[in-house]
């Protein structure tokens, strides 16, 4: 890992929210994730699950966690699963961890050898009544390969088909939305990271520079500054590009008079960051360019000033739509009979932002989280409100990240530029 070690507090108080929630007489069982095949004989970058990761810190393959708090062995009511080291595998793949490493960083002080697992494991699930399995219960997830939760889970009903099964995917939904002051620190160290990036890229960015040379100087501040890499595919879209939401080819020149949308983010000590900042490639703002890009603070900040504990994701989406329509209409791009005569399934500020304004924010960029229940202090979102104007090929998005507590939200981006007049100052440095 390139991070400083994070402290093992953060995984101890994970796994001790976690066996709250958890039956009586129940054992809990998490999987590593697969290493997945590219081409040949290549093996693409290992990510693990980020559930097994929220409670152990542990990035390594072919790892496992077991919870069993009413074992009468009281060594065993933690037990973290490691690969065996082996010195002809790590010479040509690297160091595995060892037995004292792995509980340095996550506090677990029983460890067990993969390969000596079964014998030990089949007598603690004939003491158990239930068994917590693992699924990604993430609500974007859309892959439907068979990945290890699955194949285990039905391994598992195979083996012992008359234990009671539950989804530890439903506590974890509510426990990782709700993050720890612990989880903040981490989380503003990808944020500090992000703010070098951009604030490099001020200075660097001019007309004639291509998409992918700024991409390279994000990569860079981030790796000298001990990040992962980036949270997520870096978006930088110039011109027109900029209303493609996902446009990740970064491919092109960055032209004299154009904005140029960036959304990107580091990682840190498997934490995201998710910053957008939109600022015109010559360094200053043409007079429409500013209106459009106030609009879009203006829209920024009061859904910042909404987004409290108790309201939904539904009905804070709604509000800032109607915030969205006064906007609209004060730079021009809705009229009054647009407004009056829409379709409230498809209201005409649409048009203009056809995306949510926040998602949250953690292990995963979009961590896992609801958006029907009530929002609660503790959660982390983005908040991203965007002017997409295909007529003018311009496209504005506006994006930090904060953190809901009961006394109001703390905005872990308040120190990055944001004004138009901020990011002006600073390009003309």
């Amino acid at each position: 890992m390139k991070y400083l070690p994070l402290d093992s507090k953060i995984f101890i108080e994970n796994r001790k929210r976690f066996i709250k929630e958890m039956e009586a007489n129940s054992i809990a069982i998490f999987n590593s994730n697969d290493e997945l095949p590219t081409n040949g004989d290549a093996l693409f970058k290992f990510k693990q699950n980020s559930d097994l990761y929220w409670l152990t810190g542990i990035e390594q393959e072919d790892t496992m966690l077991i919870l069993f708090p009413a074992n009468p062995d009281p060594k065993y009511r933690e037990i973290l699963v490691l690969v065996r080291p082996n010195e002809i595998k790590e010479k040509w793949d690297g160091r595995r961890h060892r037995r004292e490493e792995a509980t340095a960083i996550s506090g677990i002080k029983t460890i067990v050898w993969l390969d000596s697992l079964d014998a030990l494991l089949q007598p603690m699930i004939h003491l158990a009544e239930t068994i917590y399995l693992n699924t990604n219960e993430n609500d974007r997830k859309a892959n439907l390969v068979p990945v290890r939760d699955y194949r285990y889970a039905e391994e598992m009903r195979m083996r012992y088909p008359l234990h009671q099964y539950r989804r530890s995917a439903r506590i974890l939904k509510a426990l990782r939305a709700i993050k720890t002051p612990q989880e903040i620190v981490v989380m503003q160290q990808a944020v500090d990271i992000t703010e070098k990036a951009f604030r490099r890229l001020l200075k660097f960015i001019r007309p004639g520079v291509m998409e992918y040379e700024i991409e390279a100087e994000i990569y860079h501040e981030f790796l000298r500054n001990r990040a992962t890499g980036p949270a997520y595919g870096s978006i930088i879209a110039s011109g027109d590009r900029a209303r493609t939401l996902h446009y990740v080819s970064n491919n092109e020149e960055c032209r004299d008079g154009e904005l140029i949308l960036m959304d990107f983010g580091a990682e840190y000590g498997g934490y995201c960051a998710d910053l957008t900042r939109t600022i015109p490639v010559n360094g200053k703002f043409t007079k429409r360019q500013k209106e459009v890009y106030n609009a879009c603070l203006a829209l920024h900040n009061y859904a910042k000033s909404i987004l409290k504990p108790g309201i939904t994701i539904l009905n804070y989406t709604e509000m800032v739509g109607d915030e969205a329509t006064k906007q609209f209409l004060k730079i021009g791009l809705l009229t009054k009979d647009a407004v009056k005569n829409e379709d409230p399934e498809n209201r005409a500020y649409r048009k203009y932002l056809y995306h949510g304004i926040s998602h949250h924010l953690g292990i995963d960029v979009h961590d896992l989280g609801t958006r029907t229940e009530p929002i609660k202090a503790g959660m982390v979102f983005t908040i991203e409100p965007g002017i997409y104007i295909e007529e003018e090929q311009m496209g504005v998005r506006i994006e930090n990240n904060v953190w809901i507590t009961r006394t109001g939200n703390k905005d872990l981006f308040e120190n990055i530029p944001i004004t138009a007049e901020e990011i002006e100052k600073l390009m003309k440095k």
